[in-house]
């Protein structure tokens, strides 16, 4: 009897040792998941979720990269660093920064002429790295060194008091 057991406890063991094995030389070979592929090109992205891509954020960017729906050069903030380290994970060849994302549209800065401010807090809400401050109807402005340059709250100002001036 306690041959027969042994047996048993010797074959489960077995199965599981090779059913292991087996498993993690599969988990080396076969390429990650799509879904464990778009988070690691979501963390290479700078997670300003400025838009500039044509995206409403960088995690639906990193989707469409993913999926080749989408170039990996349309991140003006992440810069030429960011389309290698993406043309690298993804062993694809890396483009030149698109013509969205020229030096020109990632060097600059919004400025409110506070005179014209009306406080209605419209710049507020779309800014992605909270660089705006201000109280509802009261003036407002803009924390330079916060600032991204992304030009989301350009046209939603209802008075034009925001201009883009290059970055110092």
């Amino acid at each position: 009897m306690w041959i027969s057991i042994l047996i048993a406890v010797a074959t489960v063991s077995g199965i599981a040792l090779a059913s292991g094995l087996l498993l993690g030389f599969a988990s080396r070979r076969l390429p990650p998941s799509s879904e464990s592929l778009v988070d690691q090109v979501n963390d290479l992205l700078p997670q300003l979720q400025c838009a500039k891509c044509g995206y409403p954020g960088c995690r639906p960017y990193a989707g469409a990269i993913v999926d080749e729906d989408a170039a990996i050069n349309l991140c003006p903030p992440g810069g030429d660093e960011t389309v290698q380290r993406i043309a690298s994970l993804l062993d694809r060849e890396p483009l030149p920064l698109g013509d969205a994302a020229s030096p020109a549209s990632t060097s600059s800065l919004a400025v409110i002429d506070e005179s014209l401010c009306i406080g209605c807090g419209w710049c507020r809400e779309v800014c992605p790295v909270d660089a705006i401050i201000g109280a509802h109807h009261f003036m407002h402005t803009v924390i330079a060194r916060e600032c991204t340059g992304c030009e989301l709250c350009v046209p939603r100002c209802p008075v034009d008091c925001i201009q883009l001036v290059p970055a110092r």
